[in-house]
């Protein structure tokens, strides 16, 4: 059972997944990491962001937080809110993310125009107050700067099980190749039919 981890997108989803898993093999089943592709990144990071000069007491900010932090990015950089909206800048900077899109790469790609050089500015801004934040991102970077960490995680995590696959974006599956890459046992289940989070960037090409 140490060897094994199971992946979802929602904690209801995870929760389900762990009762069936507790009543299939009993005492042993606490031994499997059955989570959401968030709740085992930051169980990942609490243990080792140290390593990225962060704190292990990161902050997970809620929606709320992070259009509060937007707004005060808007004001400093005087971006007119009323032309570009909040919502509008975080839902693309969390569609370049989802594409492993930094600040900088994500100024070259829109040179020229005008109002996604806005969003450019924004997005760097808002990263540098935000910091470590990005729970999926930081623990690709966790594994790609530290290889002893990854290593430890693929010799952990021998058997690797995702579902609805249909719903990964580009982090997402970039963190499994990472951490399957060693061993190769990965199981996936998806369906092409139901894929519902194209509009946070799920990839359907990843399956």
């Amino acid at each position: 059972p140490w060897n094994i981890l199971a992946i979802t997108f929602t904690n209801k989803a995870a929760g389900e997944m762990r009762e069936r898993v507790d009543k299939l093999i009993g005492f042993v089943s606490e031994q499997i990491w059955v989570y959401t592709f968030h709740s085992t990144c930051v169980r990942i990071l609490r243990r080792h962001i140290d390593l990225l000069g962060y704190s292990t007491n990161f902050t997970i900010y809620d929606t709320d937080d992070q259009k509060s932090l937007m707004k005060d990015v808007c004001k400093r950089l005087e971006i007119d809110t009323k032309v570009h909206k909040e919502k509008t800048i975080l839902n693309a900077i969390s569609s370049a993310k989802d594409e492993l899109i930094g600040p900088k790469e994500y100024y070259q790609n829109t040179l020229g125009d005008y109002s996604k050089q806005k969003i450019a500015l924004a997005y760097e801004e808002y990263q540098k107050a935000l910091k470590n934040n990005d729970i999926i991102v930081k623990t690709i970077e966790l594994f790609r700067r530290f290889p002893e960490v990854l290593e430890n995680y693929q010799e952990r995590f021998r058997y690797i099980m995702v579902d609805e696959y249909q719903d990964t974006n580009t982090a997402q599956f970039e963190l499994i190749h990472l951490l399957a890459a060693k061993y190769r046992n990965l199981c996936v289940v998806g369906d092409d039919d139901q894929s519902i989070y194209k509009f946070r960037g799920a990839n359907i090409h990843n399956i």
